[in-house]
This record gives C-alpha cells, structure tokens and sequence, in this order.
C-alpha cells in the first residue's frame, strides 16, 4: 500500500527480497491495528496492484505471513488476520 506521499513501502534496490518487503509491511500493518484480528486481506491480485509487484510476489508474501501466524486463508472464502502479534520479523 502506499504510504501519505503516493510511494510503495517497497524498494527492489534494497539488499532484501522484495516479498519480504511486503510481507514485512502487511505485518506492520496488523501490529500498528491498521489490519484487525479477523481483517480480510485483498486478494493477491489486488494486493500485487496495491504493491506494485508480480502476482507471485505477493503470493509468496501472503505464504511467509502463514509461515508466521499471522494470516491464515479459507478456501473459497480469503485470507485472514490470525493474531494481532505477528511470529517472528516485524
């Protein structure tokens, strides 16, 4: 999502993986209560737009926030905030 000033929180010149990058952000998100215990996620296509990355990009964001805890997806029905602390990286 882009911050007050219309820029992506992501930068592909940093020395970390871009899918990280969002997935550290999504994370922030939820631990500032931005993102709620419950809060649907957009889809991954919606969330690569908002992002400005691939679709597997954000796919294997929302996988490493899984791996964390901190979301978790319901077949034919989205994706899900878990905990209002994320595991592990913030």
């Amino acid at each position: 999502m882009a911050d007050a000033h219309g820029t992506s929180p992501v930068d592909p010149s940093r020395a970390a993986y871009v899918y990280m990058q969002v997935a550290d952000h999504i994370a922030a998100r939820v631990a500032a209560g931005e993102l709620r215990l419950g809060a649907r996620l957009p889809g991954e296509r919606d969330l690569a737009e908002e992002y400005g990355v691939a679709i597997g990009t954000a796919r294997r964001a929302v996988q490493e926030l899984r791996d964390r805890g901190l979301l978790i997806t319901l077949p034919a029905k989205g994706t899900f905030v878990t905990e209002q602390q994320p595991k592990g990286r913030v």
